[in-house]
């Protein structure tokens, strides 16, 4: 087994890693939130969003170690560096922890999935819903969280604009489906979230 002895720390908006970077090394997230984002022809879109404990960069292990998208820190994080090559040596000799990491790439890739049928079958409500139910149930865990991202950061994660956003975040808070105090948001009703989000 490895040790994790280099400790780094990013700040907020710092690249952990460079969409199309080769890469020697995995980042063992201990701290904060990312967003998996992807950018081609200046226009960028919010894969997911993902926080610690989490392995960064399992892409890469089937990837030639090239990055297929940037990790970029939502909030200030701390990440372990590992050695990919004596990850992937690691991995030949412990079949059970090969395993292991296939479920949480398989994880991984059922987020980044969801959000593209988010994007490709449904109107800009459903999409904010879905978002607003992700980051409630997988990043913030609670009902009432402080946003860590931007309204930016949610309209490229939604694949619309800031403005549609914000208009939509000001419907959903004159409906009494959530209450919106700056970065501020509660989910006052849960199942007309997941109503919107079903009729998308």
């Amino acid at each position: 087994m490895f040790q994790l002895t280099q400790i780094y720390n990013y700040k907020k908006g710092e690249v952990i890693l460079k969409q199309g970077m080769k890469t020697n090394h995995l980042v063992y997230l201990t701290k904060g939130i990312v967003k998996f984002y992807y950018e081609e022809n200046n226009k960028g879109l919010i894969i997911t969003i993902d926080k610690a404990p989490t392995l960064l960069g399992l892409a890469n292990i089937l990837n030639e170690d090239i990055n297929v998208v940037s990790i970029i820190a939502i909030e200030d994080c701390t990440g372990c560096l590992i050695d990919m090559k004596k990850f992937k040596l690691m991995l030949i000799k412990e079949r059970n922890m090969m395993l292991n990491i296939m479920s949480e790439s398989t994880k991984m890739f059922r987020k980044s999935i969801f959000n593209f049928m988010s994007l490709a079958h449904k109107q800009s409500n459903g999409r904010i819903a879905d978002i607003l139910i992700y980051l409630s149930e997988n990043i913030y865990e609670s009902t009432s969280f402080t946003l860590t991202i931007s309204r930016q950061e949610l309209a490229e994660f939604a694949g619309c604009s800031k403005e549609l956003i914000i208009h939509t975040l000001q419907n959903f808070s004159t409906e009494g489906i959530i209450n919106v105090n700056s970065k501020k948001i509660e989910i006052l009703d849960i199942s007309r979230l997941h109503n919107i989000s079903k009729i998308g």
